[in-house]
Parts: C-alpha cells; sequence; structure tokens
C-alpha cells in the first residue's frame, strides 16, 4: 500500500504539469507509476529463477535532497472545514552511483515518498547500530580488552596483539544508546509517523512529524495538522516533549542524521557475515553478489531517471517496461524541477527569478509585478481619457462643418 500511495501522487505530480491535462493521460501515468519496477538491463540485470532483478551490487546510494511540495488532494478538496484544496507531500531524491565513483556518468537518480526512504534507511540504520554495538561488547566488555591495554602489554606477541587490536571508543557511544531515556533524551526516529504532542484545554492539537529542512536535512518539527502537511516553524518541538513524570525531554538526532549524511554512502553490496567462517568453503563455489535490502527496496518504490545519465541503456526492448522507458522523460524532468529551485522549503511554487510564489489561499504578486501592473492600468485609464477627448473634439468638429454649410446653402 505504502508503494501504490507513493508512485500514485508521483503520477499525479507528472500529470499535473499542464493547466488542465487530459484526464485519460492522468490516467495512464497513475498505472504506469503504479506498475513500476527494476528495469532490465544487459549490463545491470540478471536473469534468477525466471524472474529479473537489479544487480546494482556494484553501486552505493547516496542522499541528494529533500523537497516538500503542495499540490491538489483530492481529500482535501472534500473536507469542507480544510479551507484549502491544498496536501503537501514530502520527496526525497537519491542516487545510485558506482561504489568509489565520482557519480558525474552511470549513475541512477530517484524521487520516493519521504516516509518510504526514512522507513527503509532507519531500519538499515538501527540494525547497523545494533551489529555495532554487540561487537562492541564481545570486544570489550565480555574479557576482551581495551585497545589501550593492549598498547601498554610491550611484549605481547603479534597473535595476542591481532585479538586486542580493537578500538573500544564504542563503548561511550553504546553506553549513550542503551541509557538514552534514562538520560533525558528520545531518539528522533520516535517520530517519523505524524504523531500528537499537545493539546490544549479547548482540543486544538500540534503534532511532531519530520520535515525537510533548506533541503539538505531531514528534522523533527511541530505541525498544525494530523497529517503533518503544515509546519509551524515558530515553535520547537523539544518543548513539547516529556516522560512519563512531566519532565522534559531532548531529540537524539545520531540515528536519524545518518539518513540525510552526504558524506557517506551505503553499498549495494550485501555484506555477508559469516564470509570470514565460510571462505574456505566457498573458495571453490563462488556464489553470486547479492544486492543489500535497504537498496533493493528503495530501487523498487522509487520513480527512477536512469537512461539520461547512462545508467540504464537496455530495458526499452523488453516489452513489460515499455511505458516506464517511453514516460521515463517525464519522471526525469520532474525530478529536475524539484532540484531547481522551482518549490519553497514549505513547498509552495516559485514561478521565474523574481518570483511569484503560490499559496493556498491565492497568489502574492512580487513588487515589479505590482509596478507593472498599476503601470498598465493607469496607462488605460489614460488612453481611455485620451480617446474620450479626441472623439468629442471630432464630434464638435463635425457639427461645425455642418453649421457651415448649411450657412453656405442659405
Amino acid at each position: 500500500m505504502i508503494g501504490r500511495y507513493a508512485v500514485l501522487a508521483l503520477a499525479l505530480l507528472v500529470g499535473a504539469e499542464a493547466k488542465q491535462p487530459d484526464q485519460a493521460m492522468t490516467n495512464h501515468m497513475t498505472r504506469l507509476m503504479r506498475g513500476a519496477k527494476p528495469t532490465k538491463n544487459n549490463q545491470l540485470i540478471r536473469k534468477l529463477e525466471e524472474e529479473y532483478i537489479p544487480d546494482i551490487t556494484g553501486y552505493s546510494l547516496r542522499f541528494e535532497q529533500c523537497q516538500f511540495v503542495k499540490m491538489y488532494d483530492d481529500e482535501m478538496a472534500d473536507n469542507e472545514e480544510a479551507g484549502t484544496i491544498l496536501g503537501v507531500q514530502h520527496f526525497v531524491i537519491f542516487k545510485l552511483c558506482p561504489t568509489g565513483g565520482d557519480c558525474s556518468y552511470d549513475y541512477g537518480e530517484y524521487a520516493i515518498i519521504m516516509e518510504d526512504y526514512l522507513e527503509s534507511m532507519v531500519q538499515y540504520a538501527q540494525e547497523a547500530q545494533e551489529n555495532m554495538c554487540n561487537t562492541c561488547n564481545e570486544n570489550c566488555n565480555n574479557g576482551g580488552r581495551k585497545l589501550e591495554d593492549a598498547e601498554e602489554d610491550a611484549d605481547a606477541d603479534n597473535q595476542q596483539w591481532n585479538n586486542y587490536n580493537y578500538d573500544c571508543d564504542c563503548m561511550d557511544t553504546c553506553y549513550k544508546i542503551e541509557n538514552m531515556e534514562e538520560n533525558g533524551y528520545v531518539d528522533a526516529t520516535e517520530f517519523l509517523e505524524c504523531q500528537a504532542v499537545y493539546e490544549d484545554n479547548y482540543g486544538n492539537q500540534l503534532f511532531a512529524g519530520p520535515y525537510c529542512s533548506g533541503g539538505e536535512k531531514i528534522k523533527i518539527g511541530i505541525f498544525t495538522d494530523e497529517e503533518c502537511m503544515y509546519l509551524d516553524t515558530s515553535k520547537d518541538v523539544e518543548e513539547y516533549l516529556q516522560d512519563g513524570d512531566g519532565y522534559s525531554m531532548k531529540l537524539s538526532h545520531a540515528l536519524l542524521k545518518t539518513t540525510y549524511d552526504k558524506d557517506s554512502e551505503v553499498s549495494c553490496l550485501a555484506v555477508d557475515e559469516n564470509a570470514d567462517n565460510n571462505n574456505n568453503d566457498n573458495n571453490n563455489n563462488q556464489e553470486e553478489p547479492e544486492v543489500n535490502e535497504v537498496c533493493e527496496q528503495l530501487y523498487e518504490l522509487a520513480a527512477k531517471c536512469e537512461q539520461s545519465h547512462g545508467f540504464d541503456n537496455g530495458y526499452k526492448q523488453f516489452s513489460e517496461y515499455e511505458n516506464q522507458y517511453v514516460q521515463e522523460s517525464k519522471v526525469c524532468d520532474y525530478i529536475s524541477s524539484l532540484k531547481s529551485g522551482t518549490y519553497s522549503e514549505e513547498g509552495d511554487i516559485i514561478v521565474g527569478s523574481g518570483g511569484v510564489t503560490t499559496r493556498a489561499g491565492g497568489t502574492k504578486p512580487t513588487g515589479g509585478q505590482k509596478f507593472a501592473l498599476t503601470f498598465f492600468i493607469l496607462g488605460t485609464v489614460g488612453l481611455a481619457v485620451y480617446s474620450a477627448m479626441l472623439h468629442s473634439q471630432l464630434t464638435k468638429g463635425a457639427k461645425a462643418d455642418l453649421s457651415k454649410q448649411g450657412g453656405a446653402m442659405a
């Protein structure tokens, strides 16, 4: 259901690029995006059990940016109390780049609903964090020795040094994670789903959920609606966080930051945790590399822009994906519009260099446009006055000529 919702939202946005989109085209785009599947490329796709799956093991996932977008919403239009027909969709753009490469060519660019992106990425980060702390405890807490202790043992032989050569600074990090609540913190990833954090005596509520900050960061903010569409930038979420005893709490962003860290990337090559133990058994029986689960999930859910970046030029030959191939340029254009500053941080549309910001209640003209409008209005009024004066003069002149002609005839 989440995947259908994501692709349907993007289909509606793509179909809305014209002022009055053809309904048949909109329906076609909806079916197209709902049925989007991993593309089949000669170089990137391998066949397994008669099904094509993407082989992106040589690529890494990189966060690019996030963006809010205001768009027509059927539910808002049907809600008489909403006061607007515009809803807000949250998007994330990410890339699949050659691992170790500069991502200037042979890469894919993708758009996905932020909620879907965060769900997969946070799960991946939580598992990585748990594995790190388990390994840390095994090496530093349960009979292991810290690195500084091993360094003091100058007489330790090489084999013993290898067993003890583990940096135990991780112990402090894992301790803070384990005792987060006791230290007055709550993990920011607890608010990936919109939830109420405050209600006054009149039943008015405030909600907490993720939002896109400056296009580069994903933070937790305060919203005025239960769908977390409309952000209230005047409020700080930490002002409304309390534990069971009524004490104030603060947010820990460490885990959430991993989802938008541009300085790191997630390898799409799945790592076999038992690789060392099974190394000898597999020497003569090499298995094909597997795709990391988080990459596979996001790839399947996202709208894809690949051909223009040299990433995927072969899936057009498969008839099952003909529609996706034909319409991919529209997806690429829409992703470009998300990146080009077409939308403000709140999701409003910005048109032109000066900008006309389209908001829920109407349009707000710029100073230059106000001047131009005033100039044309005054010019029109001036022309009207001049036309009236000219008409009056011509009428008087005509009467005078008729009077002279009448006197001459008499």
